[in-house]
Formats: structure tokens, sequence, C-alpha cells
């Protein structure tokens, strides 16, 4: 072991020589559209690596300068208290969950929620009851939960202390959350929304109504993802008194780490004021981009954007246009192979691939040469004769009906529990100990603590045979899982 190497610096330097078009988080572009302030840093930036010294203020204590700075975001988004997240989105869905439920409270959410929330479900203790969401045919990505499907699961569980939903999916598709909230308000329960990809709804007419806007309660944003910040940086926004204010503020500094990064909150603080000034200009230009590339991509035979259009059969939903999802089903290729050749043969990197799809994020201030780059790049593929071979769509469509959860004991009971590994043929009418989520959709199979039915093991058996990828927090081949003793 060379202790001279630095492998990861070293990778990073040659990703960056590559010069790769980025149509991936964050909504920066890589520097491409960074607040000017932080630009004014950028020159003697580890100056700036600060920590609490006097006249610096205190993330866990604000009273001057953090304070001001989210006085200011609290005014720019449209809520009453704002807060800096150095920890990502996922500490302050742990902070709400934490808020609002002890153990053995019901808390309702969407199945496809971010893994975060388990680890707010194993902080907390709460009891997770999951909605189904529908999947968007074709792209086999999850719809959103109607305000209809939420009361009536409320009606079944008058207990529930709260109800956690997404604004928008990962895939951008938004929901009637003004609806959701009244059904949710009107059992006199909190809406707490994760929008980690809908920190930018506000600053554009064009866009989707915000969550703050729609009556959330308390939203939490990856500003880092649409807004503009660093990787890492986020905020909460508190907007109503139906959850306890001070309680939230201990939850916060339970997961946030003691030791917060000064350049992610200047750059919370950067990205707000760029926001603020001049957001609707440089959300105008991705917009624009988005809008011809949509047009053109219609032309191409095999490719097709996911549009208004294809919600027709759901409930009240539309999309954000700076997310593109692509479908590439009928070239021939999965999502998989076609952003591997996008990256490797015209240096464009797009923000993930599934079975079916690409998904391509246009950030801010996205320049026409780039979409045009991805036009031509996506026309090369199309015309090209050099088609790979995959599995057919048509013939994995059985798979996308996951059998239903059924939760035998809440995920901190499963976590806290002795775990034991063995075959997945042998796991029938055991509880699980791990998490197993399938693409395509994307929805997880499993989650800690509920009962492994026959239903499941078929399921999963069938993904293991065709080689699906998985995402598990035990054995991805699925020839092994761990259950509870």
């Amino acid at each position: 072991m060379n202790q001279f190497k630095m492998p990861l610096v070293a990778a990073m330097q040659k990703y960056c020589l590559q010069k790769k078009i980025p149509f991936h988080m964050p909504a920066h572009r890589q520097g491409q559209a960074i607040a000017a302030a932080m630009l004014q840093l950028q020159p003697e930036i580890f100056k700036y690596d600060l920590t609490e010294v006097p006249g610096l203020d205190d993330l866990h204590c604000p009273q001057t300068a953090i304070a001001q700075a989210q006085a200011l975001a609290a005014v720019a988004f449209g809520s009453q208290s704002s807060y800096f997240l150095v920890n990502g989105t996922s500490c302050g869905l742990q902070a709400l969950i934490l808020t609002i439920c002890r153990p053995d409270d019901i808390l309702i959410v969407p199945r496809g929620v971010h893994r975060s929330v388990l680890t707010g479900l194993i902080l907390s203790g709460a009891r997770p009851v999951y909605l189904y969401p529908k999947l968007i045919a074709k792209f086999a990505i999850p719809a959103v939960v109607s305000p209809a499907e939420l009361n009536s699961c409320l009606e079944q569980h008058p207990a529930a202390r709260g109800v956690l939903m997404l604004h928008p999916t990962y895939y951008g598709v938004v929901g009637n959350l003004a609806a959701v909230a009244q059904v949710t308000h009107a059992k006199g329960l909190p809406l707490l929304v994760d929008e980690a990809h809908g920190g930018h709804f506000c600053f554009h007419r064009q866009l989707p109504p915000a969550a703050l806007a729609s009556g959330a309660d308390a939203v939490v944003q990856s500003t880092h993802k649409t807004v503009g910040a660093l990787t890492q940086a986020a905020m909460l926004h508190l907007n109503s008194d139906r959850l306890d204010k001070q309680r939230l503020e201990g939850c916060l500094r339970l997961v946030q780490s003691t030791s917060p990064s000064y350049l992610l909150m200047a750059s919370l603080d950067a990205a707000r004021s760029q926001m603020a000034v001049k957001g609707a200009a440089l959300l105008a230009q991705s917009l624009q981009v988005a809008k011809k590339l949509r047009c053109e991509l219609a032309s191409l035979k095999g490719i097709e954007v996911l549009s208004n259009h294809h919600l027709a059969d759901y409930d009240i939903m539309t999309l954000d246009e700076t997310r593109l999802v692509i479908n590439v089903q009928a070239l021939g290729l999965t999502g998989y192979q076609v952003a591997a050749l996008l990256a490797t043969d015209y240096s464009i990197q797009v923000e993930m691939a599934d079975f079916y799809n690409i998904v391509v994020l246009l950030g801010l201030n996205t320049p026409d040469k780039d979409g045009e780059a991805l036009y031509q790049a996506l026309a090369c593929l199309v015309n090209s004769n050099n088609r790979l071979s995959s599995q057919q769509g048509g013939h994995l469509k059985e798979l996308l009906q996951l059998p239903p959860a059924i939760v035998a004991l809440t995920p901190r009971q499963a976590w806290m529990s002795t775990a034991l590994i063995i075959p997945l043929e042998q796991a029938v009418g055991k509880i699980s100990g791990d998490s197993v989520a399938v693409y395509p959709p994307g929805i997880p199979a499993l989650c800690p603590g509920e009962i492994i039915s026959m239903e499941i093991v078929a399921y999963l058996l069938e993904v293991r045979q065709r080689a699906l990828p998985v995402q598990c927090s035990g054995d991805a081949t699925l020839k092994t899982i761990r259950v509870l003793e």
C-alpha cells in the first residue's frame, strides 16, 4: 500500500479532464452556474474552511450571521422558519420523523420513499403504513399517491400521527399536493414533504407549485440538486404550528454534525441569493433547452420522452419540465447501455439510468450547445446499425406487480434484532432483516421487519433468474437473504 497515492483525488482529476457534459446533480453543473459569491472564494477557498470562531455564529444555536441567512431563506422560499442542513435532505427527513413520531406511532408514507426515511423510522421506532403508487405504463416508473387513496388510508388508520409525501418523485412526476394537504389537515395531521428534487419550483411560474405554497407543514429540499448549492447542502422549511418547533430544533441537533462545514453553509446562503435575484432567468434558459429537446427527440424513432400526455390515466399530475425521462426500450437497448454509450462515446454524463430509461437533469442555465450535443448523440445512437441486444421490456411486465408487504415488526425492532443469513428459497414465512428494491420499478419489494411471503420469494427468484438490477442491504445477487431469529 503506497501512502503517496491518493486514489480518490486522482479519480476526480481524471474525470474532470474528460470534460463530460453534465446532465446530473448538482444543479450548478460543475461550477458553470455556481453563485458568483462562491467563485469569489475560489482563489483562497481553504481559508474559508472555518469553524465556530467568534463572528461566524453557531448552526446549532444561531443568533447572528447564520440566523440572518436562514431568515432570508425563509422569505425567499416562503416559510415561517428555515434551517440549513449540512447532512443533506436525509437528516432533515429524519429530524421531521423524530419530531412527530414516538415508538409504535403510525406514519403514512409512499412505498417509494427515499431510504433515509427508513433510517428515520428506525431512529424513531415509528410504524410505517405504506401507500403503493401506480406505475406509469411503458416507462415503468412510479406515479404519485392520489388524495382519494390517502383519504381511504387515513380512514383505516385513524391513529396515524402524520403523512409524509414526495413532491416531486425522482422522475419529476408531480401530484396534486394541495388536495393531499387538505385531506391530511382535515384529519388534524401534519403533512411532511420530501421535496428533495423540487427546491427550484418557487422560482419560475412555468414550474409546478412548490410544496410550501401547496399547504405543506414542513418541507425538506436538497438545495444542491436543483438550486445550485454544493453537494450535501440542504434546507428544511417549517411553515405551521402543527409541529413542535423546539422539538424539531432539538431533533436537528441530534442528527446533524457538530462540526458543520462553513463552505456548505456559505453555498446555501449564496445559492438562495442567486435564485432570489436571478433564478427565474437561470431556469428560463434551462426550460427553453428542455422544450427544444422534447420537440427534437420526438422525431427520433425508438425514443420517447415522458410528457404530460402519458399522465392522462392517472390522478391530477404534471411534470418538472427541467427533468427529462427518456425511454429507450424500442432501440433494443437498456437505459444502462445507453447511459454508458453516451458517457464513453459522446462525453455526456446523465443523472441515472434504469432498465428502460435514462434521466437527464438540465440544472441551472444549461447552454443551448449542451442540449444540441445530447440530441445529436441520441440521434447517432438511433441511426447506428450496431444495436446491442437486450431483454425485451414486454417480457418483464409481469415483474412490475409487486406483492404487497406485510409488516410484522417496526423497522427499529427489526434493526435491533439478530439476523441470520439463509438461502432465499428457505425464507418463506420468515421476517426480513434486509431491504430489497428491484429496478424496475425501484419500489422496495421488502423492508426490514416484513414477512417474506411465498409470493415475495417467487418474485425475487424470477428477478434473480433474469438478472435485473437490485439494490439490497445484503446479498444483491439474491442467493441469500438475512432473516430475523
